[in-house]
């Protein structure tokens, strides 16, 4: 029987994050496999993905803040804002005139904070039930909402100039949610000579690092972090009874122990290591919001 866990992936570049989940699936024995937050087949870097039981924590991590680091190309637009995409307009002489350090350090500043953002239309948000990018492919004009995003690092690491292009080499900081590509084409079309992502690499996600990850071809065999471990990662732990723990997989509230949440939803450990839930205040007792099932190994 596949371990309920979670496992940190390495995604190369090239597979959809479905073709993880599926050799995922293969390695571990099972079909019960899922990711939280899709990774485009272009982009590298961490997938966290949840085996077994451990899916039902997918929900909790796939809302954390993401560390990216990406190229952005200064200079020419894209069907897609990044290089897979059909070039569709290049910056000329004059466009380039009033772009210098100072203003390229200004533009991403206008994009540093908290912003609304218009995802880009080859995302995989989906429009009347089908998925942007599927529409865009099939000819259909895709107009995505703004949204509200936090971007609360974006540093250049390094720059390189080239004729007809400047190569920026950043490093992201942001809320779920945020589109790095959607990034490159506001920060170009904000200096007037267009831009897109030629590079893509997700570092972290919360509490995860990529630095921990398997790569693809070692998932045989692969360790796993115990659910009691990787929810943890993502929000403080509260210690339970064995006689807590009992009333909690029941259904049972711990009445009039609200002050012992630390935040809005904190994982329940029991004597043993294992996960019970999570849980979050109800008036002023506690319940679990979601129960692991006792059979975690």
């Amino acid at each position: 029987m596949a371990s309920h866990g979670i496992l940190l992936v390495d995604k190369p570049a090239g597979l959809t994050s479905h073709d993880v989940v599926a050799r995922v699936r293969r390695a571990f024995g099972t079909r019960k496999v899922g990711h939280a937050g899709t990774l485009d087949p272009m982009a590298t870097g961490l997938l966290v993905i949840g085996i077994e039981g451990a899916t039902r924590l997918l929900t909790y991590i796939v809302g954390a803040d993401k560390t990216y680091t990406a190229t952005i190309r200064l200079g020419a637009r894209t069907t897609t804002d990044d290089a897979e995409g059909d070039i569709v307009d290049t910056a000329d002489a004059t466009d380039w005139a009033s772009v210098d350090d100072e203003a390229v350090s200004a533009g991403i500043r206008n994009l540093t904070g908290t912003i609304s953002q218009v995802p880009s239309s080859v995302s995989a948000i989906k429009v009347a039930g089908k998925r942007a990018y599927d529409l865009v492919r099939a000819g259909e004009s895709v107009e995505l909402a703004a949204r509200q995003v936090t971007v609360s690092r974006f540093d250049v690491l390094s720059q390189r100039r080239a004729e007809g292009f400047l190569d920026l080499d950043v490093i992201v900081d942001c809320s779920s949610g945020t589109y790095i590509r959607a990034l490159a084409r506001d920060l170009g079309n904000a200096l007037g000579v267009g831009g897109h992502l030629t590079a893509l690499r997700r570092t972290r996600v919360g509490g995860f690092e990529v630095t921990d990850a398997v790569g693809i071809d070692a998932l045989e065999g692969a360790a796993t972090l115990t659910p009691a471990a990787a929810a943890t990662r993502v929000m403080p732990a509260l210690d339970v009874t064995a006689e807590e723990a009992r009333d909690l997989r029941h259904g049972k509230r711990l009445v009039g122990q609200r002050d012992r949440l630390q935040a809005a939803e904190v994982a329940a450990i029991d004597p043993a290591g294992f996960l019970v839930g999570i849980l979050e205040a109800r008036g002023h007792d506690i319940k679990s919001a979601m129960n692991m099932p006792e059979v975690q190994a």
